[in-house]
């Protein structure tokens, strides 16, 4: 792992790196951190060395010290597993010291991270009845939100037929992928059942907030294709600038999902670029569509629950990290 110049331990600070750890660090941060140290060392210019601890001091859980609690060394995971099966907010071990905003530590990493995949159950609707039915459980699901003082966090995401040849258009929007939690996904085939009244309703509240990575390009597509309007929109990539930090980045999904999750979401080219109008959607398809839902509700909880990076503190951060 490298670590931005701008953050590289320098060897002047390598007392502060053999000293001061007290906090508990589980064997796998541990390798993190030494990995980062080497890197560090490596690569600086300077031709003193970094003073070698691990001869003089045994390998225990420990804290770091003071001065690698930077505001750009700082990244988080959202998707930990505990045993039960709920989803709980954790940081990713792996990626906790590096700089989720620096493009070029991101492109040295060459891990491959396990599938990102929605285990809940899918909702199918290519009827208008049926559609209109699952439009009215998700505004049921709305209001009981607003009762309950909160608001309803929509994963949102588009897919439609693509063209691979001049002059021909693209098709419309005929898939729409709508999760909001993580029990259940519906994935509406709006291209044969149309948009009932029930449906234009949920995607028009503005109060029910529709989440995703680009998703003001896929309600303009919904918008140029059937003239339904979406909106209550939130953008993750924006969200993930104001609480990563550095410059500002444009996010996809799938890296904004390995940066914070340390899992990868599968995008197989076969499924992405087919038929979204075949009637009925594959299974895999299906799959995909909700997946992708999943994951944008999934990584605004995440982003939601961090600080701002402006507010960031060391005890902030030690409270964010701390195992629940």
């Amino acid at each position: 792992m490298e670590i931005p110049k701008n953050d590289q331990i320098q060897p002047s600070s390598t007392v502060s790196v053999c000293s001061d750890w007290d906090l508990d660090f589980t064997d796998e941060e541990l390798q993190s951190i030494d990995a980062a140290i080497e890197s560090a060392a490596s690569s600086s210019s300077s031709k003193k060395s970094v003073a070698n601890c691990d001869g003089d001091r045994p390998r225990t859980r420990r804290r770091l010290p003071d001065s690698l609690f930077t505001r750009s060394a700082l990244s988080f995971n959202s998707s930990s597993v505990d045993p039960s099966g709920s989803i709980s907010l954790l940081p990713c071990p792996r990626n906790r010291f590096s700089n989720l905003s620096d493009s070029s530590n991101r492109d040295n990493i060459k891990t491959r991270y396990p599938a990102m995949a929605f285990k809940g159950h899918i909702v199918y609707s290519r009827t208008f009845p049926e559609v209109e039915k699952a439009a009215d459980e998700l505004l049921k699901f709305v209001e009981l939100k607003k009762k309950d003082g909160g608001r309803a966090i929509i994963g949102f995401d588009v897919e439609w037929r693509p063209s691979f040849r001049k002059g021909v258009k693209q098709g419309k929007a005929a898939v729409l992928q709508i999760c909001a939690d993580a029990a259940s996904c519906h994935v509406m085939h709006v291209i044969h059942s149309g948009f009932p009244e029930s449906l234009k309703s949920l995607l028009g509240d503005s109060k029910s907030v529709k989440v995703g990575v680009g998703i003001a390009g896929d309600a303009r597509k919904v918008f140029n294709d059937h003239n339904v309007s979406v909106d209550g929109l939130e953008d993750l990539s924006y969200l993930a600038n104001q609480k990563l930090g550095r410059e500002p980045k444009n996010w996809s999904l799938s890296s904004l999902t390995e940066a914070l999750t340390c899992k990868e979401v599968p995008k197989p080219s076969k499924i992405r670029l087919g038929n979204w109008e075949a009637n009925p959607l594959s299974k895999e398809q299906l799959n995909y569509a909700a997946t992708d839902a999943f994951v944008s509700w999934h990584l605004f909880e995440v982003l939601n629950r961090l600080p701002d990076v402006d507010t960031l503190t060391n005890e902030v951060v030690e409270e964010a990290i701390a195992p629940s």
